[in-house]
């Protein structure tokens, strides 16, 4: 759990950094077509026009003679000749006496604070190292060479990936769980240290490098020829700008990454001395009024959520890349799943707190809800789990529990227990007292409930053609409530037998032709017994 929260956090960290940082504008159209681009790469920005000749004809005109030019005219350095043209100063460039580019004052930008002379020298500069990749292009020589260093480098990093794929296979196989191969192979402060995911990263860590090397062979391979040696630089700037742009996103980040850290840092000192606190409680040892016992892991957990919650919302404006459009799209994605998924769970997790800090029911208690009665093996945030007599796991959802009639059994007695209570229905002709013994008898036989308590019968209802009675019984604490009432059943079928009372409902269709009552010398049939007779 703490390895996922940890790659978690790297992630996040990672992503915020690459959305802080802001993307590299690309040239206009406009602005390529103004460009002299050779060998793919940029020489100058014409911006005067020359009459009815504008910059981008200039280019193609500059380009036209640049392809006039031979292999003979490219074995002479590039000449600069300062003259005035169209009522301004400029700059001539010219290969073996061959004029192809006139630079004038208006092409200059003028951010760049550069004087013609300035210009013209940078300018000539990357027109000769062009001219150089020109003529090494022409010579055979140079080519053999690049090819055969080019073949060398692929050798040399098929070796590179043939090394990094058996090595991957050989850890693959190594099983860090055999004594003997952690005993041989890997020193001692590994043996405990390496595992399968500590593999994974072995084999991810050789995948990078083999990554990284084929990026740097071809960076290297085309700055070996002339023609592609712009996209091996551009390859290799990339990575370059990449990387100091993650370095500077990085220290930008680090006082805002300092106060978040300040942030949970204190966040976690509060939590952790309320859990002490609330562990006091739930043991006993401190009493604060409102709060049981049985309520306080759920009053942990809300605490903790509602600080942490608190925690995020002040350290958010300190996250890097908080206020970027990637960010905020997040932010939006999961602000919409939480509002169409949240209306059903919020409704159970609000009926599984009413549950809880009521206290309706607890852990262990017997209770009955609709027609599932069981013991509650769990009461959760959402559901509550009950484990029938059939040994059925039922889960009932907390917001049906809420809005049901829950029966919980286990009343709070003294000496804890549950509390059994059955009925029968005997008629009028059968002495109530007589009735009243013949349950205690049967309650007296059974052997699965609490015999220090006195069974109680009662009386419910006196019906039109039979009395209903009721009898209640204390079951000890370990008692199982299904076995304790068949016992029960199976002792009040027995006892009413010996006596000779059959347990059955009369009814009549028809006025009986003698009076149902008890005469007076039967009120105590046996089992019943007079007060004064002891």
């Amino acid at each position: 759990m703490r390895r996922g929260v940890y790659l978690g956090c790297c992630l996040l960290l990672f992503s915020t950094i690459i959305w802080g940082a802001e993307p590299r504008q690309a040239p206009s159209p406009e602005e390529k077509a103004r460009t002299l681009t050779l060998l793919n790469q940029p020489v100058v920005m014409l911006q005067a026009s020359f009459g009815l000749t504008t910059p981008q004809e200039r280019v193609r005109r500059i380009m036209l003679q640049l392809r006039s030019l031979d292999e003979a005219d490219l074995q002479h350095p590039v000449q600069t000749q300062l003259l005035t043209r169209y009522n301004q100063s400029g700059v001539l460039f010219s290969i073996n006496h061959k004029p192809f580019m006139l630079l004038v004052q208006s092409d200059l930008d003028e951010g760049d604070d550069l004087t013609l002379t300035e210009a013209a020298e940078r300018v000539r500069q990357r027109l000769e190292a062009l001219r150089t990749s020109l003529k090494e292009q022409y010579s055979s020589q140079y080519q053999w060479q690049a090819l055969a260093k080019s073949v060398a480098g692929a050798v040399a990093l098929a070796g590179l990936i043939i090394l990094c794929w058996r090595a991957t296979r050989l850890i693959s196989r190594v099983d860090i769980s055999d004594d003997t191969v952690r005993k041989h192979i890997l020193p001692a402060p590994m043996r405990s240290f390496l595992g399968p995911f500590k593999l994974r990263v072995c084999q991810t860590v050789l995948t990078i490098i083999c990554l990284g090397a084929s990026y740097l062979w071809l960076s290297w391979v085309l700055r070996l020829f002339p023609y592609t040696r712009k996209w091996g630089m551009e390859l290799g700037g990339y990575a370059l700008s990449l990387l100091q742009s993650l370095g500077l996103n990085i220290l930008s980040a680090l006082p805002g990454l300092f106060i978040v850290a300040v942030i949970f840092l204190i966040t976690a000192f509060f939590t952790r001395m309320i859990r002490l606190i609330l562990r006091r409680v739930e043991t006993g040892s401190l009493s604060i009024p409102g709060l049981h016992p049985e309520t306080v892991g759920v009053t942990r957990r809300l605490i903790s959520v509602v600080i942490w919650l608190f925690a995020l919302s002040a350290a958010y404006p300190f996250l890097p890349g908080a206020n970027s459009l990637a960010f905020k799209g997040i932010s939006v994605f999961f602000g919409l799943m939480l509002t169409l998924g949240s209306a059903g769970v919020m409704n159970h997790a609000m009926s599984g707190l009413v549950l809880t800090y009521s206290r309706a029911l607890r852990k262990g208690d017997v209770i009955r809800i609709n027609d599932n009665e069981g013991v509650v093996t769990e009461v959760g945030m959402l559901a509550t789990k009950l484990l029938t007599r059939e040994n059925h796991e039922v889960t009932v959802p907390n917001a049906v529990v809420v809005s049901g009639k829950i029966t919980n059994l286990s009343a709070p007695l003294k000496g804890g227990g549950l509390t059994l209570t059955t009925s029968v229905t005997i008629g009028y002709d059968t002495p109530w007292r007589q009735v009243h013994s013949m349950l205690e008898l049967a309650a007296n036989r059974t052997r699965a409930i609490d015999h220090h308590i006195q069974p109680i019968v009662r009386q419910l209802a006196l019906m039109d053609w039979y009395v209903a009675y009721e009898l209640q019984v204390r079951l000890p604490k370990d008692a199982v409530l299904a076995a304790a009432r068949s016992e029960l059943h199976c002792n009040i079928q027995d006892v009413f037998n010996e006596f000779g009372v059959q347990i059955m409902s009369p009814n009549f269709i028809a006025q009986p032709e003698t009076v149902v009552i008890v005469k007076p010398e039967n009120w105590y049939s046996p089992p019943a017994k007079r007060a004064d007779s002891g």
